[in-house]
């Protein structure tokens, strides 16, 4: 429960990037500068956090032992994750694009098969798709079908450069998070490993910094204040928070898939600061029903998650009696 927790505050927080990101391209900012000063503003916090918490001796080993694995996944989950989604912010909404990034739920299930786990006997084993996780799953997707439905009318020829990008985004996050969850394998702490993945992807914010600057000169004041706050709210709080949370549940793959399906109340979020901020119109009747259908999806997933988790409990509470 605590993971469940967890993920809700971080999609909370990961709203500010879909609401901001759309209001810097209105203003006429480049997707270049929302991208790479998210996270060029990140460095500083992390890196006292990590300092006052546990000292950088403990990662940089981590790194140095695989530095071209650190490199890459970083790369896929970070680099292929946000940088799409703020090239999107300029073809859609931000509740198209929080709606559409909801894949990345379907795309953690199938990723699945990817990946190892300890089994009962300490042998490593192939997770399995929790097809139970899946179902509910696709009610979350059945929503936000149902929220996007009185605005896909209005989007013209340019969905298709918003779609195809936050694609990208919704399985590399994913992918990059649990391959570097499994790279760890436990051995560092949270702050510790979004550090390490901000690091290792620096060199290629710097680079599209620089680029973004030479087409564009440098960014307005506003857009540097805004990408501030995206880093702050999305990049320190939502980022912590919603690894810690897949930390806490990384050995179960329906917890995990329940934890990462947390991240559809980014549409009600992003939906929400839109209808306050940007006064946008208030949801039909179909995309009120689509938010009934992510909330009873998320329900769903947490109940399923505790029954499997308390099966497991009284599995092991046999067996330790009967072996007594």
């Amino acid at each position: 429960m605590k993971a469940m927790i967890l993920g809700i505050i971080s999609a909370f927080f990961f709203a500010f990037t879909f609401f901001f990101n759309r209001l810097m391209e209105n203003d006429g900012g480049s997707w270049m500068f929302s991208a790479s000063m998210r996270f060029l503003f990140m460095v500083p916090f992390l890196l006292l956090i990590v300092y006052y918490r546990t000292g950088f001796s403990t990662l940089w080993r981590a790194i140095r032992k695989n530095p071209i694995s650190w490199f890459i996944w970083s790369f896929v989950g970070f680099v292929l994750f946000y940088a799409p989604l703020t090239f999107a912010a300029g073809y859609a909404p931000g509740w198209l694009v929080a709606g559409t990034f909801q894949l990345t739920i379907v795309a953690g299930l199938l990723l699945s098969p990817l990946f190892w786990t300890e089994g009962s006997s300490g042998v490593r084993v192939r997770q399995g798709i929790p097809l139970r996780s899946l179902f509910s799953s696709a009610i979350i997707l059945i929503g936000v079908v149902f929220i996007q439905v009185q605005h896909a009318s209005a989007v013209s020829v340019s969905l298709l450069l918003s779609v195809l990008p936050v694609l990208i985004a919704a399985v590399s996050y994913p992918l990059g998070n649990r391959k570097m969850m499994e790279l760890t394998n436990g051995t560092i702490d949270t702050f510790s490993r979004v550090l390490g993945m901000t690091l290792m992807t620096t060199p290629v914010w710097i680079v599209l910094f620089v680029v973004g600057t030479l087409q564009h000169g440098l960014p307005a004041a506003s857009q540097v204040g805004q990408s501030f706050l995206v880093a702050i709210c999305s990049g320190i709080i939502a980022t912590l928070l919603f690894f810690s949370a897949t930390d806490l549940s990384r050995k179960d793959p329906n917890q995990l898939a329940a934890v990462e399906a947390t991240q559809s109340g980014e549409v009600i979020f992003a939906l929400l600061l839109e209808l306050i901020f940007l006064n946008a119109l208030f949801p039909s009747p179909v995309a009120l029903a689509g938010i009934l259908f992510i909330v009873i999806g998320m329900i769903l997933h947490s109940f399923l998650s505790r029954e499997k988790k308390s099966v497991g409990v009284n599995k092991k509470s046999n067996v330790s009696d009967s072996s007594v």
